[in-house]
């Protein structure tokens, strides 16, 4: 699993002009799964995404996971995370998982995003998606599964 973490003062995602997900400080989170990748890779994942000290604390250090700061969560699957750019001019994208263990995997790590106390909206999976956002500082991190 490969997410792609970028710290944000705001971020939205929409499908066909119309809004699906928005929040306000916090992470928008890009999920890509990978072919072998399965359900014991969630709860380290959620871990990570969770508790990576990555915002400001008072001291203006960074401290604070998003748990810490109060923030919200974006999350938006992304295969093209698994784009193999090697070789050629155009990707390949065999390593990524197919569709319905995509999904499955996907609707796992939100569901234990949301048990964990957080605020959590999402895109739609397997839509074309218009996502904006506010890079605040900018923070992009990318985090690989074990």
């Amino acid at each position: 699993m490969r997410v792609v973490l970028q710290r944000v003062s705001s971020a939205q995602v929409r499908v066909d002009d119309a809004e699906v997900g928005r929040i306000g400080r916090g992470l928008l989170v890009f999920v890509g799964v990978g072919k072998d990748d399965g359900s014991e890779d969630i709860d380290y994942m959620v871990g990570k995404i969770r508790d990576l000290r990555i915002f400001e604390d008072d001291d203006g250090r960074m401290n604070w996971s998003v748990v810490d700061s109060g923030g919200e969560l974006l999350v938006v699957s992304q295969f093209t995370l698994y784009g193999d750019c090697q070789r050629g001019r155009r990707p390949s994208f065999d390593a990524a998982a197919p569709p319905d263990q995509a999904r499955a995997l996907y609707d796992q790590l939100v569901g234990k995003l949301r048990a964990s106390g957080l605020k959590v909206e999402t895109g739609q999976f397997q839509a074309m998606m218009d996502v904006e956002l506010v890079n605040d500082g900018p923070v992009t991190l990318i985090v690989e599964g074990r």
